[in-house]
């Protein structure tokens, strides 16, 4: 059991221009260090958190001059707080494809959640958190499946972070994927447009699933190669539903290798003994503006060994950019 240090009476943190923009529960999250994730969501919800006296959502986004009540909390000593392993904190230092003073962009490893979450005690956000002590606003933009790898963005700063959040609504931040899928894409199909509906969780997992009931979501797909009992599939999210590639994927028929979700166990299992062991997705390739100032950017990650030798296997070479 970890020590802890002695409750403190309620105390209130006011929201600088840094923080705007960012979500309560990673504003919680980055501060209350050594507190569990659950525990910060139970407070949350029995309204011992309150933001200019009201009770608020954990999705709630934080305004500059808000005023962030915190009740008394006991808080594992600092010097206990769980540090990343040095393999870890290298694997992700290592993973950076463009930084500056406003804005990280990582090729994130599969495997590694971008959060902390229940039996889950470090994910991406807090290896950065840990990396970068002096920048606790560090914030993730967007967020990509545990198994998926690739591109990801991260927000210095809350003005960075409002200003990618509007981009991403109003679909003008260019998002590519790749995606090994299997059997053989029908040619005549270049766009899937099904609503999905984010259903119950099942045995503690998160399901979605096409329905009338759920929100709008398009998917522009590309056939990039075609193998002998695969495609590699270029994906364009146009909306940015949860899972959205991988149901769609899935409702055409062709679910993506590795997939242990939405795939077909039984081949799923088969490409195990061949080595083919990991969400054969990857978030290719980034365009956007710059949140300060406004030049384009563009990004691309490389894929990692494990998608290498999985394209390899599948009989492909990688595909030319």
């Amino acid at each position: 059991m970890s020590k802890e240090t002695s409750p403190v009476g309620v105390s209130f943190m006011l929201v600088d221009i840094n923080q705007v923009g960012q979500r309560l529960d990673n504003f919680l999250m980055s501060r209350l260090k050594g507190v569990p994730k659950s525990r910060i969501y139970r407070i949350i919800r029995k309204g011992e958190i309150r933001v200019n006296k009201k009770r608020v959502k954990p999705e709630h986004r934080l305004q500059q001059g808000d005023s962030v009540r915190i009740p008394p909390i006991r808080m594992a000593a600092a010097n206990e707080v769980t540090a990343p392993s040095a393999q870890l904190l290298a694997l992700v230092g290592a993973s950076i494809l463009y930084q500056d003073e406003s804005l990280l962009i990582l090729n994130k490893p599969s495997g590694l959640p971008v959060h902390a979450g229940t039996g889950v005690k470090t994910g991406l956000i807090e290896v950065l958190r840990y990396l970068y002590p002096e920048n606790p606003d560090l914030e993730l933009v967007h967020r990509l499946d545990k198994g998926t790898s690739g591109c990801i963005m991260v927000a210095k700063s809350g003005m960075a972070l409002r200003f990618l959040n509007q981009e991403l609504k109003a679909a003008r931040i260019s998002k590519v994927y790749h995606a090994l899928v299997h059997g053989h894409w029908p040619r005549h199909i270049s766009e899937v447009n099904a609503a999905l509906y984010k259903n119950l969780p099942r045995s503690g997992e998160r399901f979605v699933e096409v329905s009338d009931f759920g929100k709008s979501a398009l998917t522009r797909f590309r056939i990039l190669e075609e193998l002998p009992d695969f495609t590699l599939m270029e994906a364009r999210p146009v909306t940015g539903r949860t899972h959205q590639i991988r149901v769609h994927a899935q409702l055409i028929g062709h679910p993506i290798l590795g997939d242990e979700k939405y795939g077909d166990p039984a081949v799923n299992a088969r490409l195990k003994k061949q080595g083919i062991s990991r969400l054969c997705l990857h978030a290719a390739e980034l365009r956007l503006k710059h949140p300060l100032s406004g030049d384009n950017i563009e990004v691309r990650a490389p894929y990692d060994l494990q998608l290498e030798n999985a394209l390899a296997i599948a009989g492909s070479a990688r595909p030319e950019a």
